[in-house]
């Protein structure tokens, strides 16, 4: 049953993170990266107990409230003419089935070398370290790079769960989640600010 839920939230992570490439709404990103942060939740709970996996997701609901709550403040001028074109949709789509396929070859691999924290673990961690530095690769858009470094921080926490369980790690690695997304607020409200006086 374990199993099951595992994989289920490996396949939920494909889509959000794949996602996350094509949908250029900031609502939906946002959304999408909540969703994301569930499936981590449920992959850290193969190793954590309850109260310390519980911990990410909050951690990650709160870092993607700061950047929508920002987001929301900003003008919707802020965000026009970024459309995707056919070409660009297709070359997402092909970056992105290319980073699953890595993430499945290499996983019995790592999966070895991490003391057999489970293939649903180890995959879906490493599908979130390519997708995020797939997304950082691909876009240069403030709020995209944040939700970017965030999802390769997702997939380090979800591998590093299956290795260390330290009450202050988790904490520490909550903490840098929720600078990440400040810092992500903050350039936002940043880059605004500038457009607004150069009009």
């Amino acid at each position: 049953m374990e199993l099951t839920f595992a994989w289920t939230a490996v396949v939920l992570m494909v889509i959000t993170s794949a996602g996350l490439l094509f949908v250029r709404d900031w609502r939906w990103n946002i959304i999408l990266l909540a969703i994301q942060y569930l499936g981590m939740f449920v992959l850290t709970l193969q190793h954590w107990p309850i109260g310390m996996a519980s911990v990410k997701v909050v951690a990650g609901w709160m870092s993607a409230a700061i950047l929508g709550m920002t987001r929301s403040g900003l003008s919707e001028g802020a965000s026009a003419g970024e459309r995707l074109g056919p070409r660009g949709r297709l070359f997402h789509l092909f970056a992105a089935a290319t980073v699953v396929l890595i993430a499945a070859v290499v996983t019995p691999a790592v999966d070895t070398i991490m003391a057999d924290a489970g293939f649903p673990v180890t995959n879906g961690g490493l599908l979130l370290i390519g997708m995020g530095l797939l997304h950082l690769g691909i876009t240069a858009r403030i709020l995209q790079v944040a939700i970017g470094l965030m999802t390769v921080l997702s997939g380090f926490e979800i591998l590093y769960s299956a290795v260390e369980g330290s009450v202050l790690v988790a904490a520490l690695l909550a903490v840098i989640n929720l600078g990440l997304a400040l810092v992500g607020a903050y350039l936002l409200i940043a880059a605004n600010a500038q457009k607004t006086e150069s009009l």
